[in-house]
């Protein structure tokens, strides 16, 4: 396939790099060597630097390893964005775990799915989740959890000390099952050595993701795909050590926000202002004033309510420190790219990616020409081709729709446990993402369909199947089909249709109160609807696109 992308390219932009070969905890010790009095978190108005992040994670990556973890274990992080989850996912990484992130919000079928397939025994979060997790370690093989409240950091300056230096016997020191996150940052156990030297070809992070057929799997991202897409990225974006201010808004638990958010603000040395919720405009907007933010990777959706927030309309908030912003997870719409770039000054671009490639393979160039409805072009040593959806051995006509398939440096190694799966994504060595795109005669590809029925919402992965288990088990629900459908903002709304059982009455109250104790709350249906039957094809599949259209008739 030709790669007329290349020539669209910003200038600084070359079409290849060199990567380096450094692991994820190599690149923290780099920034910490150079820069350890630099400041590195901001969180609810205080400040923790580059040395006392690498402390603090030296010290609870040995703890990880007193209480019986090791190498290549899978160990659960759950936590907002929050100096517990940095710290707590360089520790992971430094005593050779793998980080198994998950959504706070899940619920315990949610949690128990990822648990078991992921076989996770450590486990930390956040206060308000520990009876939850007990309840779950009944069941499934939690040997440890390190709960952290949300005050723990709320108190610390850079001038305080968070060591004290202690020898450990495992045959003598009795350990609660449930220990206390702060605790473990302020002993650092003398007796045990760190050694993170490792290759940066082994696994970092299993990210769970619908792939290609839409059944949740974790997708294993080296620490190699991930380091790699850091690079691609400072280099696309014209990004400098020591200038730049990161807005972590989007989940930091995700591929989009671990990688652009965290770990390539800790490679540039970079200020990174931590927002644990971004329902709290307010808080956001004035993070980004007061701290002078530079780089704020985010979704849709946050950009167009910051737009329409009445306060930055009257100019209450400064928001001209903005240079670059990154939009992925749902298409972006020209009016709030227009009306963003107006309002800050900086750049907002759209981009593409997915978990198997953590976290990005396409994005519009900074400087250069963005084309209306484009996610971009392939970000240098990204190679893309275009196949027909029923033979993927043929390539599509120029300018003709049909599935990417994506090479790079930053592709998966594979799904867990699920070699199946794996040789279905990494056919013939290229990563088939499910997604029908088309490529124009610049180089740049525009989003047609997702050849999966995939939801995004919130810049989250809903799938179908997941939610019309939960509203299948309802008694007196037939069947149930759920389907997504665009809105104005970028995101997508979840709709449910259900036929009953004959003679049966179930009321929308009853289904939402079923989902609001099964399903986070992003994954709860926005309507539901009962019909008294589902569209099917002949050999009797769901045509979800029917049920679309005759919503938006109805609608109309």
């Amino acid at each position: 396939m030709k790669k007329p992308w290349h020539d669209q390219y910003d200038k600084f932009v070359p079409r290849s790099l060199l990567y380096s070969n450094l692991n994820i905890p190599q690149v923290l010790d780099r920034s910490v060597q150079n820069y350890p009095e630099q400041i590195c978190l901001c969180y609810m108005d205080r400040s923790i630097t580059y040395q006392q992040v690498a402390e603090a994670s030296d010290n609870l990556a040995k703890w990880l390893s007193f209480l019986g973890c090791e190498q290549d274990d899978r160990i659960g992080l759950i936590f907002p964005n929050s100096p517990q989850f940095v710290i707590a996912f360089f520790a992971i990484l430094k005593m050779g775990g793998i980080v198994v992130a998950m959504n706070p919000m899940y619920k315990a079928p949610e949690f128990t799915c990822i648990i078991d397939e992921c076989d996770v025994k450590c486990i930390l979060c956040m206060e308000d989740l520990v009876p939850l997790i007990q309840s779950l370690s009944l069941e499934h093989p939690i040997q440890r959890v390190i709960t952290s409240s949300s005050q723990d950091f709320s108190t610390i300056s850079p001038d305080d000390t968070i060591t004290q230096k202690m020898i450990l016997d495992k045959d003598v020191v009795s350990i609660d099952p449930v220990m206390q996150f702060n605790d473990c940052l302020g002993t650092d156990i003398a007796n045990i050595e760190l050694d993170y030297t490792y290759s940066a070809d082994r696994p970092a992070v299993f990210q769970y993701s619908g792939g290609t057929t839409g059944t949740p799997k974790a997708a294993i991202g080296l620490h190699r795909n991930i380091v790699a897409n850091t690079m691609q990225f400072l280099t696309w974006c014209d990004l400098q050590p020591l200038e730049e201010t990161f807005l972590a808004a989007i989940p930091l638990y995700h591929v989009y926000g671990m990688v652009l958010a965290l770990v390539l603000g800790i490679r540039l040395a970079a200020r990174i202002v931590l927002i644990p919720n971004t329902r709290d405009i307010e808080n956001l907007l004035e993070s980004i004033s007061d701290g002078k933010v530079t780089f704020f990777p985010g979704v849709p959706n946050i950009y167009a309510t910051i737009i329409r927030y009445p306060a930055v309309q009257e100019g209450k908030y400064d928001l001209s420190s903005i240079k670059a912003c990154i939009s992925g997870s749902a298409p972006l719409h020209p009016h709030i790219k227009e009306s963003f770039e107006k309002l800050t000054g900086g750049k907002l671009v759209e981009g593409y990616g997915l978990s198997e490639a953590p976290t990005a393979t396409h994005c519009n160039p900074l400087y250069g020409k963005n084309k209306i409805g484009s996610f971009g072009l392939p970000l240098p040593d990204v190679d893309c081709k275009i196949v027909d959806v029923e033979d993927d051995t043929k390539l599509v006509k120029d300018g003709s729709s049909g599935e990417l398939l994506i090479k790079g440096p930053q592709i998966m190694n594979g799904y867990f446990n699920n070699n199946y799966e794996t040789q279905l994504a990494l056919k013939n060595g290229w990563l088939h993402t499910g997604d029908i795109v088309r490529m124009d005669e610049e180089g740049y590809f525009y989003f047609v369909d997702r050849k999966k029925d995939l939801i995004k919402v919130g810049g989250f992965q809903v799938w179908p199947n997941e939610i019309e288990a939960v509203l299948n088990a309802i008694e007196g629900v037939k069947t149930a089909v759920v389907a997504g459908e665009a809105e104005d903002t970028g995101d997508e709304k979840v709709i449910a249709w259900l036929v009953l059982e004959e003679g049966e009455k179930v009321e929308v109250e009853q289904v939402l109160e079923h989902c609001r104790k099964n399903l986070a709350a992003y994954k709860i249906p926005r309507e539901i609807i009962f019909v008294p039957e589902i569209p099917r094809t002949g050999v009797g599949k769901v045509l979800r696109r029917e049920l679309i259209r005759q919503y938006k008739e109805k609608r109309s």
